[in-house]
């Protein structure tokens, strides 16, 4: 059966997806002390709207809320000065085997599309085809993943640039950012770097641990690692554990060569299958393990995405090779960063001055000549991250912020070996991957799977760059209807504004939840923006902003959808709102006070209430509660508050009130258009 860009693969079944899917877990804690294996395969470049953005019920194409340009206008609008181009699908057959081009994707150049958080230059640094997107019908063994699995729709890089960074942050917890060990390395430079890595420390405590790679013939004369240059074999350079000294100067015996520079030697791949096939039937799977896969098979642009989709069933074969082994063990699909590609979501970052955690580390500043531009380190874009395991079957998103420090904290988690490399604010604001789980339950239902068999490359040959054209008609794209069952997370977020005193906006933002955030605040009449608020779990911080041009108009994102949008025609002291969630019963409590000098009618609408309103008249000093049920949203709440008194005085609140139960994504991102 040929199965050309998946068209054809709807109904047929994907015998690795569904032996891993079918298998239950071996229950014997219920607890994260049931995994004994984690194995982590990092690809490459694809970012999470180029891959997943219309995907049904994650953070895609139809975000209620996304973030607004300065232009006015939402994120997806951008422009190249002259035209402005939204995500689109290219127009060529089989799309999952084209060879989509490569597109700049270095430390400046992604500054350059970031623009100090403003997001609107993707365009001039990464060219147009940066908002290309790809679709079930095109990926379906992906799709498959996130049906079967868990996907994580607020998984992010670590890094605002390329490949060895990145896979620095998931190996090390850092890039270097201290300066020592020849840090920081913004680039691919490769020179050799020297601070400790985590398989050392994973050593050190005496957890087994593996690099499986096909590699070449080892050290060259001049004394660099040398890999075959065959796209079909080597390890495509992503084991950076062999750009550090000591992987470099180990001799045999010693574990860090005989678990990072050894591997195997085939023209395909199937060494590397057969030897981690040998070890999960032998019962020799480590504890934690990584997977460099050859380049072809890395989903690196200019190769195509099925050519990983192939890899990833092969994998998949290997792990279930003996059921008991797989019950025990997860697998952790994500990729090391989002090449060029667009992603919707303004990442989380932090500013100097506005955290309640240390930043040290995290803002990067170039000295001498250094042609670095200033900045910070990351988070970077959103890329996808599959949660593969028999405790994370059932199709479920998940939406806590993490990155990939996280996979790190994970392990640090089950295995107790702590990294001290991840910083403050990576802990505060990332979380350990753990709410991706159920240990106490899966569902093995098998769902229809896509064939794998006939992306397995026909041919040896990197094949000329396909270069998509915008279509002459942008339209935002439709996301797949439908809700998602979702993991429940550790938010309870609140940004309450305030006029204390005429021209003097404030803000208090807080973390009430077990889970800290980043709050990004944009204002369509300050052009200073935007700005970021960081508070830990439990934490409080205030912001300020000098109004006394006259009316304002600021918006708040912050993780899994909440949003807060604070506008007025006056800066003088008027009505204020203040929203809390209610976890039992699953509430919003509104405050609602009048702090100006005449009478005023608030109106509290409900979107979800299929527009239901309340009023409540208030006398200046007076004070009134609204209580929402957000039943009909499951959770998830969407409420204005207007005055009469003043008619561009506007409290918009939406977000979900966890309870700490399972629930479903947001409904309405299976609503189109988006706004």
């Amino acid at each position: 059966m040929r199965l050309a860009g998946g068209t054809a693969a709807l109904s047929a079944l994907s015998t690795s997806i569904a032996r891993a899917a079918e298998i239950p877990a071996d229950r014997r804690t219920g607890s994260l002390r049931d995994v004994a294996h984690v194995v982590v395969l990092m690809q490459e470049n694809r970012s999470f709207d180029h891959y997943l953005g219309s995907l049904r019920g994650v953070r895609g194409f139809a975000d209620p809320h996304p973030v607004t340009l300065p232009s006015g206008k939402p994120v997806w609008h951008q422009s190249d000065g002259a035209r402005e181009v939204l995500p689109f699908r290219p127009d060529a057959d089989d799309l999952g085997l084209q060879f989509i081009r490569d597109l700049p994707h270095g430390w400046n150049d992604g500054h350059a599309a970031f623009n100090h958080g403003r997001y609107d230059r993707w365009i001039p640094a990464k060219s147009t085809t940066t908002m290309a997107y790809l679709t079930r019908e095109d990926i379906p063994f992906h799709y498959a993943l996130a049906d079967a699995f868990t996907v994580c729709d607020a998984y992010h890089c670590s890094f605002i640039g390329s490949t060895d960074p990145n896979r620095y942050y998931m190996w090390t917890g850092y890039t270097g950012n201290d300066g020592k060990g020849g840090g920081p390395v913004l680039g691919n430079e490769e020179a050799g770097y020297s601070w400790t890595t985590y398989p050392e420390r994973l050593e050190k405590a005496g957890v087994s641990w593996k690099i499986y790679q096909d590699i070449g013939d080892g050290l060259d004369a001049a004394g660099s690692w040398g890999w075959i240059q065959d796209a079909y074999r080597g390890n495509y350079g992503d084991n950076s554990l062999l750009y550090f000294n000591q992987y470099r100067d180990a001799k045999p015996g010693d574990p860090l060569y005989d678990k990072a520079r050894t591997g195997t030697d085939a023209k395909s791949g199937d060494g590397l299958f057969d030897a981690l096939t040998a070890d999960v039937k032998a019962g020799r799977l480590p504890q934690v393990s990584w997977i460099a896969a050859p380049e072809a098979f890395t989903e690196h642009p200019n190769w195509p995405a099925n050519y990983g989709a192939w890899y990833i069933a092969r994998v998949l074969d290997a792990l279930t090779a003996d059921p008991e082994v797989w019950s025990r063990t997860v697998l952790l699909i994500t990729y090391d960063e989002n090449d060029g590609f667009f992603d919707h979501v303004v990442p989380p970052f932090p500013q100097a001055g506005r955290s309640t955690v240390d930043t040290t580390g995290e803002l990067f500043t170039p000295s001498g000549s250094d042609t670095h531009v200033p900045g910070p380190y990351g988070l970077g874009q959103r890329v996808p991250m599959f949660v593969v395991s028999p405790w994370s079957t059932g199709g479920w998103v998940n939406s806590e912020v993490f990155d990939h420090t996280s996979i790190i904290r994970f392990i640090e988690r089950r295995f107790g070996v702590h990294e001290p490399h991840v910083s403050p604010w990576r802990r505060a604001v990332c979380g350990d991957l753990t709410s991706a789980f159920d240990f106490s339950r899966s569902d093995t239902a098998i769902p229809a799977l896509p064939d794998t068999a006939a992306w397995q490359p026909p041919d040896h040959d990197r094949h000329k760059d396909y270069v998509p054209t915008p279509p002459a008609k942008p339209a935002l794209p439709r996301q797949e209807p439908g809700p998602r069952p979702a993991r429940p997370l550790p938010y309870d977020l609140s940004a309450d504004a305030a006029v204390p005193v005429a021209g003097r906006l404030s803000v208090a933002f807080a973390s009430h939840g077990r889970g800290g955030a980043v709050f990004h605040v944009t204002s369509a009449t300050d052009p200073e923006g935007p700005w970021t608020f960081t508070v830990e779990s439990g934490g409080r911080l205030a912001g300020h902003w000098d109004t006394t041009a006259g009316g304002y108009d600021f918006s708040v994102h912050g993780p899994a959808g909440f949003f807060r949008r604070l506008k007025a025609g006056s800066a003088e002291p008027g009505p204020e709102v203040t929203a809390r969630h209610q976890r039992r019963g699953q509430k919003v409590r509104l405050l609602l006070a009048n702090g100006g000098t005449s009478v005023v009618r608030l109106t509290v609408t409900d979107a979800f209430g299929k527009g239901k309103t309340a009023e409540y008249r208030l006398r200046p000093g007076a004070r009134a509660v609204h209580t929402a049920d957000t039943g009909t949203g499951h959770g998830w709440y969407d409420l204005s508050v207007t005055s009469d008194q003043d008619p561009d005085f506007l409290r918009r609140l939406a977000g979900h009130v966890e309870t700490g139960r399972p629930g479903t994504s947001d409904p309405r991102l299976s609503q189109h258009p988006a706004p």
